[in-house]
């Protein structure tokens, strides 16, 4: 990498966890959704709270929350599932994260984002670093590491 690359900020997607704030890289977003319910299905992972119909196709939802061992959150008016786009063993699929609160694209400085700690509530694999913004630390989501610890492709080819 060159030193202007280093240099430059990288944009995340900011939202909420309970009082915690995250972000994502934002190349991996689709697109946000209003939450408007999901569909349970049967035999899916715990954090995998069901499926929505995205344009005619069933996209499974992770409960974020549940994944990362929180409690979840009661569903508000700001309640969003972000639809994301992960690579994974056959090929790039589509997943949807349910958070409690989108807030913004934050530019983060590479400078600004130290490792993932060794400690903690989250799991480290699990980040790509925290983030300093305006004063307030952000925690990165390793949005990759999420999902495909969850080996999601095989429950996905069973959703009709």
């Amino acid at each position: 990498m060159s030193s202007t690359e280093t240099a430059s900020p990288s944009q995340f997607l900011s939202f909420m966890l309970g009082q915690d704030m995250f972000a994502m890289g934002i190349l991996a977003v689709r697109e946000i959704l209003e939450y408007a319910g999901v569909t349970p299905v049967p035999q899916m992972p715990p954090s995998i709270c069901g499926v929505i119909n995205l344009r005619g196709t069933a996209v499974p939802v992770l409960d974020l929350a549940r994944r990362l061992d929180r409690a979840p959150s009661p569903v508000g008016k700001r309640t969003c599932i972000i639809v994301v786009e992960v690579d994974g063993d056959d090929g790039p699929f589509v997943i949807g994260i349910l958070v409690d609160a989108v807030n913004a694209v934050l530019d983060i400085a590479a400078g600004d984002i130290e490792p993932a700690p060794r400690f903690g509530a989250v799991k480290a694999d699990l980040l790509h670093g925290i983030g300093k913004v305006h004063g307030r630390f952000v925690l990165l989501l390793n949005v990759q590491h999420v999902v495909a610890t969850l080996h999601l492709q095989e429950f996905v080819a069973q959703i009709p």
